[in-house]
C-alpha cells in the first residue's frame, strides 16, 4: 500500500529475532539450581521475523531520525492499548535510543537484545549465570533492487559485534607478570 502512495517501501528479514515480551531489552530464561527449565519468562527467540521499513522525513523526531523506518504489519504485541508496531527510525534503533516513542525498545530488542540466563534460588534471590550478547539480530537481510539477491542491511540497526580476545598464557607468564607488578608497586611507593 505505501509503494502505491509513492513511499519507498521494502521487506526485512531479521533472523534470530528476540520476542521481548517485558520490555527490558534482554531475552531472560530461568531455571532452578538442577537446571530444569522454570518457565517464568514469556520472552522467545524466533528463527526469523519479517517486518517492512519506508523511507519517511521525522519532523516528529527530527531529522536526526529521517531515513528508514520499521512498520510491522504483524505485531505480537500490544503498543499503546492496540496491535500496531512502528514506525520506529533505524537510526533510532542502532543509536540505542530506546527512549522514543513508536515502539523503539521492542524493536531494538528484536535485533540486539542479550539472552540472560537465570539461576533462581528463591523468589526473592537470582543469579545471573550466562549472557550471550551476540546471539540477537543475524544477516538482517532485503532484496536487492532488479534481482533475487540479498542485501545484508544488519549495519543499518547495529553496529558491528566486537570479537571477543582470549588471552592464553601459561601459569608461570601469568605468574611472573604478578611478580612484576609487585616490583612496580614497590618502585611506586
Amino acid at each position: 500500500v505505501l509503494r502505491c502512495l509513492g513511499i519507498p517501501t521494502r521487506v526485512i528479514t531479521n533472523f534470530n529475532s528476540a520476542h521481548d515480551k517485558n520490555l527490558n531489552l534482554s531475552i531472560d530464561k530461568y531455571i532452578d539450581v538442577s537446571g530444569n527449565n522454570l518457565h517464568l519468562s514469556e520472552d522467545s527467540v524466533w528463527n526469523f521475523h519479517v517486518w517492512n521499513e519506508s523511507w519517511f522525513v521525522r519532523k516528529d523526531l527530527g531529522s536526526f531520525y529521517d531515513g528508514w523506518q520499521v512498520l510491522d504489519a504483524t505485531p505480537q504485541e500490544r503498543s499503546k492499548g492496540i496491535y500496531q508496531c512502528g514506525p520506529a527510525s533505524t537510526r533510532a534503533i542502532k543509536e540505542g535510543d530506546v527512549d522514543l516513542d513508536y515502539d523503539s525498545p521492542f524493536v531494538f530488542a528484536a535485533v540486539n537484545a542479550d539472552c540472560v540466563t537465570w539461576i533462581r534460588y528463591s523468589k526473592k534471590r537470582k543469579e545471573r549465570i550466562y549472557s550471550d550478547t551476540r546471539k540477537i539480530g543475524k544477516f538482517i537481510s532485503t532484496k536487492a533492487v532488479g534481482t533475487n539477491a540479498r542485501v545484508d542491511v544488519t549495519d543499518n540497526y547495529k553496529y558491528p559485534e566486537v570479537k571477543e580476545i582470549s588471552f592464553k598464557i601459561s601459569y608461570s607468564q601469568y605468574k611472573n607478570s604478578l611478580v612484576d607488578d609487585r616490583k612496580i608497586l614497590v618502585t611506586a611507593v
